[in-house]
């Protein structure tokens, strides 16, 4: 059993499934290659590899002009256009075009790190590195709040830490829940929603897969080994294809609430 992307070493021979000294080496992967005496480990080298992708995309698709698109071409065009129009321009308002930008890459670049997590030879999401949701969730953190007080100027903490639209009584209570909540919660909230669904799922696979792996190598009765191991292997595709949903929707909801939040900020009104 190879376990080559695991920190730790462990006696292939004896131990049907390796157990590490320290949780943390878990989470831990060992440099592949290093740049200027900087070690580069694996989840680095993928966060490369996704955004190369998704400029890839989007060259294949749009370098030519063509009356009538190709398949992959109309694909991708659908799914740019509904960025455009029922995200950006749908929630932010005409504004929105100039996020426009923002929003197709963040929501690209998330769906092929979720899809990592069900590509061969890689089964690996990146969003399931604390990091990178954090960065993402920290870039819109700084787009929203940036546009507030470019639009609004101090007017936009104003609204936040008194609301003119609840009674005057509760006003300060309120003003304290909303700047906690905006400047603290959000960009919190917003990368661990992504972080905990992909690493339950990448979680959840890698159980299924190894269990029956343990079924199937660990134990004598072959006919008892071959029903539990082919039952968890069974369920581990079932989980596979839920998991193809769940990547596209995490993009989604990501992308979605970064429009919410930089709406809310160009519009006082709300």
């Amino acid at each position: 059993m190879d376990v080559e992307i695991l920190a730790f070493e462990c006696e292939t021979e004896t131990d049907v499934v390796c157990t590490p000294p320290f949780v943390n080496e878990l989470f831990e992967t060992n440099d592949v290659f290093e740049i200027f005496g900087v070690g580069v480990n694996r989840a680095m080298l993928l966060m490369f590899v996704a955004a190369a992708i998704v400029i890839l995309i989007l060259w294949l698709a749009f370098r030519k002009q063509n009356i009538v698109p190709t398949k992959f071409g109309a694909a991708v065009e659908s799914i740019v256009t509904f960025i455009k129009d029922d995200v950006a321009l749908g929630i932010i308002g005409p504004d929105g075009l100039k996020y426009f930008p923002y929003l197709l890459s963040i929501f690209l670049f998330i769906l092929v790190g979720n899809l990592f997590e069900l590509t061969p030879g890689v089964n690996f999401p990146i969003t399931s590195r604390m990091a990178i949701p954090a960065f993402l969730a920290l870039a819109t953190w700084v787009i929203f709040v940036f546009e507030g007080f470019r639009v609004q100027g101090l007017g936009y903490l104003g609204h936040i830490v008194w609301p003119k639209d609840v009674p005057v009584a509760i006003r300060p209570l309120v003003g304290v829940i909303e700047f906690v909540s905006i400047f603290l919660v959000r960009p919190f909230s917003l990368a661990v929603r992504l972080f905990a669904n992909l690493v339950a799922g990448h979680v959840m696979l890698t159980l299924l897969l190894v269990t029956g792996y343990v079924y199937v190598a660990g134990f004598s009765n072959a006919t008892f080994n071959g029903v539990f191991g082919i039952a968890w292997w069974t369920l581990a595709l079932a989980i596979f294809l839920f998991e193809v949903v769940v990547s596209a929707i995490q993009a989604y909801i990501f992308t979605l609430l970064s429009a919410v939040y930089i709406q809310t900020s160009v519009h006082a009104e709300h």
